[in-house]
């Protein structure tokens, strides 16, 4: 835990918390802090700051961890990428969720597919009081405080085919990745790329030709890592680190790069 974080509503109006769950636990077990000390704090979907520690009580087992939260200034910005993905099984969803939260992205579209086993839609890690502790993993890992968005939709054609048509306008691009699409991300972004991206990933075994024709026919571009096959928590986390580096380089000339799709 490289930062914790708290819910708006945990603050008192004295600007105090009361810790007792596995938080207060971490404070006292793993960072062996007490009072006087200070722990990197964030509000989820607020500002980052420093806590105080007031008091410890309780057991080292069961420890009530009170602290005083000073806010900073820096608030979470919104990540320049969007996920796509096909559903896969819980337990890989538990993995991708934690990682995509760390690497950054503002929304997670949860989507069936014609390789989606139909019946992970009841698999109960779908409800946000499920999903919700392993994005706040990956935001504690990153230092961040901006909890990603995430929608589940049920039925892929009215997703592809209604959805995103209403939301496109907001991306700079759109990216759907399989191993045999025609060009990697560098050649089809470019560094340094401005703007948002929209990126489809599909679930285990992939994209089938009619999800291609359907992405295609909405402007995705296909990319590829590569003659590789990976696995979907693989696949995300190596797209994603793709574009966070290729957001972060410049032009020879120390400018950057147009945005993707500009004249």
């Amino acid at each position: 835990m490289n930062l914790l974080l708290l819910e708006p509503n945990e603050i008192k109006s004295d600007g105090t918390v009361c810790l007792r769950d596995r938080r207060s636990r971490h404070i006292v077990r793993i960072l062996g802090l007490g009072p006087g000390d200070t722990v990197k704090t964030g509000i989820i979907n607020g500002s980052t700051g420093r806590g105080e520690i007031v008091s410890v009580r309780g057991s080292d087992r069961n420890p009530e961890v009170v602290l005083r939260f000073f806010t900073g200034d820096r608030l979470p910005e919104l990540p320049p990428v969007d996920l796509v993905m096909g559903l896969v099984r819980p337990i890989m969803l538990k993995r991708i969720l934690a990682q995509a939260a760390s690497l950054g992205v503002g929304r997670i579209y949860l989507i069936n597919g014609s390789r989606v086993e139909k019946s992970f839609f009841e698999a109960s890690l779908l409800k946000e009081d499920n999903y919700r502790s392993y994005l706040l993993q990956g935001l504690e890992q990153a230092k961040d405080t901006f909890l990603p968005q995430v929608s589940i939709h049920a039925r892929f054609r009215p997703f592809v085919e209604d959805f995103i048509p209403t939301v496109a306008q907001n991306y700079s691009g759109l990216l759907g990745a399989h191993p045999e699409g025609g060009l990697n991300i560098r050649d089809s972004i470019g560094p340094g790329f401005a703007g948002r991206i929209l990126l489809a990933v599909g679930p285990e075994g992939g994209w089938v030709e009619f999800d291609l024709e359907k992405f295609a026919a909405q402007s995705f571009r296909p990319v590829s890592l590569g003659r590789r096959v990976l696995r979907t928590d693989t696949a995300v986390v190596a797209l994603l680190a793709q574009l966070m580096l290729l957001r972060e380089e410049r032009g020879r000339d120390g400018t950057p790069v147009p945005a993707v799709g500009s004249g």
